[in-house]
């Protein structure tokens, strides 16, 4: 296949960043943050769930941002990410928020990321969420499958199932065992190298 025709859609959290809400969890203190859609497949219930922990202990937009602000990318994901750009454009599905995701894309030179946006009132809590589509990683991959692209995906968590399904190639990558267990016929890359392997040999 000619490397002009693959395009390669990538999950952003446990794949290139670590889990931002952990991260929140663990400065603020709060345990109940920690929970992510490896725990809670349904992302409304989620969300909802975060946001009512968020009001109840008075943590602001600006306090997720200051964590965020501190954080990283995971060791060796900005390497990766070039490497991977070498052979085939590459597209960020996240279901993160612009609000939260700007400084840890610079420190991996800005790549394509589409996202959701959040809503925040005056007093700067989170009051809500837009998502840019219902079930939208899916129907991002469907739409480059119009456009006759070859699709390969990865992610490692239950809100990238749809995704890695409707792709050419879905990879999973260290996901949880009970996701990996539950479905067998994803591979799965435990490292980088493992990754880009099986993402630019389709």
């Amino acid at each position: 296949m000619s490397s002009s025709l693959r395009i390669c859609c990538l999950d952003l959290e446990g794949v290139l960043l670590p889990e931002i809400w952990i991260n929140v969890s663990r400065r603020t203190g709060v345990q109940a943050l920690k929970l992510t859609t490896r725990d809670i497949p349904d992302y409304d219930r989620l969300m909802r769930y975060r946001l009512k922990i968020l009001k109840k202990e008075g943590i602001r937009l600006r306090d997720i941002q200051k964590v965020i602000a501190s954080m990283k990318p995971l060791p060796g994901a900005k390497s990766f990410l070039k490497q991977l750009q070498q052979h085939c454009p590459v597209v960020i599905l996240s279901d993160t928020f612009y609000e939260f995701a700007g400084p840890l894309m610079r420190q991996l030179e800005d790549p394509t990321l589409l996202c959701h946006n959040l809503k925040v009132g005056k007093s700067g809590f989170i009051t809500g969420y837009t998502l840019r589509q219902r079930d939208s990683k899916r129907r991002a991959v469907q739409a480059l499958r119009q456009l006759n692209f070859r699709v390969v995906a990865t992610g490692d968590s239950y809100n990238d199932l749809s995704m890695l399904k409707a792709a050419h190639r879905g990879v999973l990558f260290n996901p949880p065992d009970a996701i990996r267990k539950k479905y067998p016929g994803f591979p799965v890359a435990r490292d980088y190298r493992a990754l880009l392997k099986y993402l630019t040999t389709l």
